[in-house]
């Protein structure tokens, strides 16, 4: 039987939700089975209200916005509006993005290195490669943050550090209005890594080759081609990468039935947080988490879109049941399940479905 090294998901990955207080200098803070837990990258989403998905990371520095529903480039908040505690955050402004008087919000939240980065070599493959590279790991929560600048000859090849190859990754321009990049193991296409998809879009998966250079991350190495929304020259980007880890994140795929008995997904633990992609077509960045619902009449069904600023809402025709050991889908809508469409995931664990022992933790 395998084991799991993570019996406690919550000490790299927890979700807090909290209203808001409409003062400045209000404290979230969060409950983490595991203990406190202070994010290194920390994703806000107004619940009760139409406003955007601001998303910032100890790499880049707390006063550092970016967005997940637009292609704006990285807001500079001074003073910060945010600043991370040990267990928790702080915000120091009234904005409704974070802060409205009465207004519920939902932390999305990751733990790293603490933001200890280290300088690395980010063209090992690439001999005249002269691009600057910063790095904060945590290998067994199979995550890294990676800001880099692109050099002129097209290509870059980045160190994650994760000692696996990672199955989702993220790209943003720091500087410029490009859209988010988005490389995904199980995407569709000749081989996955052919094609990107776009986080602060709905469209359906495409091919280039010069988002990943036609060839899936190794062991130690992402590839990045040089167009401008993830390589441009001289240009500063900041970038996300999992590789799964049994008992805690799973990346992967499912193709639609059409049907409302739909299909299962083992990912290995029960879920506590699921974004779904339609990859063959249009379709919103659906994020569904059991903070916010939990089987409820219609199963987990309470919906936000990262590609989207409109408030949270829920649907019986968004039905996916949130299981010890996977999710099922209880739905034909085409945002989830049409017939025949390939749609990617990616999940974050509750509780793992074995122990470190290799025992079960939970009953089917």
């Amino acid at each position: 039987m395998a084991y799991t090294s993570i019996d406690d998901p919550s000490a790299y990955f927890h979700i807090q939700l909290y209203t808001g207080s409409g003062s400045s200098g209000l404290s979230v803070t969060n409950d983490a089975n595991a203990g406190d837990f202070k994010p290194d990258w920390l994703w806000i989403k107004p619940r009760s209200l139409s406003d955007n998905h601001t998303l910032f990371d100890s790499t880049r520095g707390n006063d550092r916005q970016l967005k997940s529903n637009g292609t704006d480039a990285e807001d500079t908040h001074s003073p910060a509006r945010i600043t991370f505690e040990t267990d928790g955050f702080d915000i120091d402004t009234t904005d409704q993005n974070y802060n409205n008087s009465g207004a519920t919000y939902v932390a999305w939240q990751w733990k790293c290195n603490g933001g200890t980065t280290t300088s690395v070599s980010a063209g090992t493959v690439d001999s005249n490669s002269t691009t600057a590279c910063v790095r904060q790991v945590n290998t067994t929560a199979g995550f890294s943050i990676i800001t880099y600048t692109a050099d002129a000859d097209g290509e870059t090849f980045l160190e994650h550090g994760l000692g696996t190859a990672p199955y989702w990754v993220i790209v943003k321009d720091r500087g410029n209005a490009e859209s988010w990049q988005v490389g995904h193991l199980s995407n569709t296409g000749t081989a996955s890594f052919y094609n990107f998809l776009e986080l602060d879009g709905n469209g359906a998966s495409s091919a280039n080759s010069n988002r990943w250079l036609n060839t899936a991350p190794t062991a130690n190495l992402i590839n990045i081609g040089g167009g401008n929304s993830v390589g441009g020259n001289g240009r500063n980007y900041v970038l996300y990468a999992f590789s799964p880890r049994r008992g805690y994140s799973q990346f992967g795929r499912w193709k639609g039935n059409g049907n409302a008995d739909g299909p299962f997904s083992y990912t290995g633990f029960a879920p506590r947080w699921l974004m779904v992609k339609n990859a063959s077509g249009s379709g919103h960045w659906k994020i569904n988490d059991t903070a916010r619902d939990f089987n409820s009449t219609y199963g987990n069904d309470a919906s936000l879109n990262a590609d989207e600023n409109v408030a949270e809402y829920t649907s019986a025709s968004l039905n996916v049941d949130f299981l010890s050991n996977g999710f099922k889908i209880r739905s034909a809508d085409g945002e989830i399940n049409a017939d025949g469409s390939i749609y990617v995931y990616m999940a974050f664990a509750e509780h793992p479905f074995v122990s470190s022992e290799g025992v079960p933790t939970t009953a089917v």
